[in-house]
């Protein structure tokens, strides 16, 4: 039994929310109400979105049931709640505005957490050049694109070249438990591939129709020229005669080279075959297209979940699409998600959000000065905030928009006020790689906090080296002097 967190008199409360949020929102009332000691009721006033609600529309179209005690609006919403309360006769509030804060709303705990363990898109991913590469280098990526989500591993061959290499290095990744694709038009290498395991052939057109069908092993389909979908047509019907197992691939072009049109024809291909399996082969824009490749990826995953295509192939071999596997799982989950919850893929995870911050927490110019006028101990306080960056102790506050600067005029107000205590190398250095980071943060618009970590999504966390906090004892080092012997050193809890 969860635990009661207000009155049981079980008063109802009415929420307010947009088509988009409505289900998500009920979801999350059905687990809160008995906790919480509420029961509910959901009023939608026309709009998609919760954050178009305005005070003269509810006005004209709310409608509020005789037992509701009182009427939560979206965080986000343009309402005036006194108006509302003045004009109905009942309170209204604002509540969070993200709806998966509701239960911390009512002191019931932290908001909860989004399952994202399901998906519904298989991610094939290429090992590029994979006939050149050895032994090694093939179980290094292997495993390296699995563990960052792959589902399936693609060989991938070197067009006018036959290679013994393919039907090897099958039988080396199906040996250590890979399931393998692969990827090429020569008939050796394909059926060398095929007779060691791969249970995938990328690809499959009228051009190698009549031999590749005679391996029994599933195709990839794709038409004889990008544009022309007849041939996809045709081809499907021969492959469905045949009865081999096959997905369609109308070919995602890159930007540039027909894109728009390219997504188009997933969409004609989708309506015209509703039930047969389709692949999306995203590298073609993620590879070539000089932009951190999270976002487009993102896109592409809720692409394929809306049109239900089932797979993908991906590469990650250019530098900025250096993690696009990993980024790719956290998408399709992420779009998954959304879709079944009826929700914005916003506020559920930041794993995606790599460069900047979904949130910043900033200080303001007034408790800087505050807090400037009120440190009595020699060591800095360390922030990145409006532009600049600010270093502060009882010598001074100094600020700048350059580490550099911010720092010499740091120092210049110590000598000027403690010139018995100048900043020690190991002091020095701790100040620089701090004020490095802060001068990142500030640059990215991320949070920065002094001696603790910045996030970057799925890439992990930039953490200073725990040598670096290991101040000196204060009895040998100039950091502070004697008389601030109490004081620990450089704390952000000061902040």
């Amino acid at each position: 039994m969860g635990k009661v967190c207000l009155s049981v008199s079980q008063p109802t409360l009415l929420f307010v929310t947009g088509h988009l949020a409505e289900t998500a929102l009920r979801e999350v009332l059905n687990e809160l109400a008995p906790q919480a000691g509420f029961q509910f009721e959901i009023a939608v006033p026309g709009v998609q979105v919760a954050a178009l609600l305005h005070t003269r529309l509810l006005q004209n179209r709310l409608q509020i049931p005789e037992q509701v005690a009182e009427i939560i609006l979206p965080g986000w919403s343009q309402t005036d709640a006194r108006t509302l309360t003045e004009h109905f006769g009942k309170p209204f509030r604002h509540g969070p505005k993200d709806l998966r804060d509701l239960p911390e709303f009512f002191g019931c705990g932290k908001r909860r957490q989004a399952d994202l363990s399901g998906w519904s898109t298989q991610i094939i991913a290429e090992l590029n050049h994979a006939t050149r590469m050895t032994d090694h280098q093939v179980m290094r990526q292997a495993y390296s694109l699995q563990q960052s989500g792959a589902d399936l591993i693609d060989i991938g061959c070197i067009p006018g070249e036959s290679s013994p290499r393919a039907g090897q290095i099958a039988a080396l990744l199906r040996a250590e438990g890979f399931r393998i694709s692969i990827d090429s038009f020569d008939r050796r290498e394909v059926t060398e591939a095929v007779q060691a395991g791969a249970e995938l052939i990328l690809s499959c057109n009228h051009d190698n129709f009549s031999w590749v069908t005679e391996l029994q092993t599933e195709v990839v389909a794709i038409p004889d020229q990008p544009a022309d979908l007849d041939s996809l047509r045709r081809l499907t019907a021969a492959l469905q005669e045949s009865g081999c197992r096959f997905r369609l691939d109308p070919i995602l072009e890159p930007i540039g080279m027909g894109f728009t049109r390219s997504l188009q024809r997933y969409i004609t291909i989708r309506d015209e075959y509703p039930d047969v399996p389709m692949m999306m082969g995203v590298g073609n824009v993620t590879e070539l297209s000089e932009v951190d490749s999270a976002g487009i990826n993102l896109l592409l995953a809720a692409v394929c979940e809306e049109l239900g295509i089932q797979s993908i192939l991906t590469t990650q071999v250019i530098n900025w699409c250096r993690t696009a596997v990993a980024e790719f799982d956290v998408a399709r989950r992420l779009v998954h998600y959304s879709l079944l919850a009826g929700t914005i893929p916003k506020h559920i995870t930041a794993d995606l959000v790599m460069l900047r911050d979904s949130r910043l927490h900033p200080a303001s110019h007034e408790s800087l000065q505050s807090l400037a006028a009120a440190v009595t101990d020699r060591n800095f306080r360390i922030f990145a905030e409006d532009g600049e960056l600010h270093l502060l102790n009882r010598d001074g506050w100094s600020h700048a928009a350059s580490a550099f600067d911010v720092f010499r005029a740091a120092t210049t107000l110590a000598q000027q006020k403690s010139p018995l205590h100048p900043v020690t190398p190991e002091h020095a250095f701790y100040l620089g790689y701090e004020l490095a980071r802060a001068e990142v943060a500030l640059l990215l618009g991320k949070q920065y906090v002094q001696d603790a970590p910045m996030t970057f999504g799925l890439l992990g966390e930039w953490r200073a080296s725990s040598s670096v906090h290991q101040h000196p004892d204060p009895a040998t080092s100039t950091l502070q002097d004697s008389a601030d012997a109490e004081i620990p050193p450089d704390s952000p809890t000061d902040q």
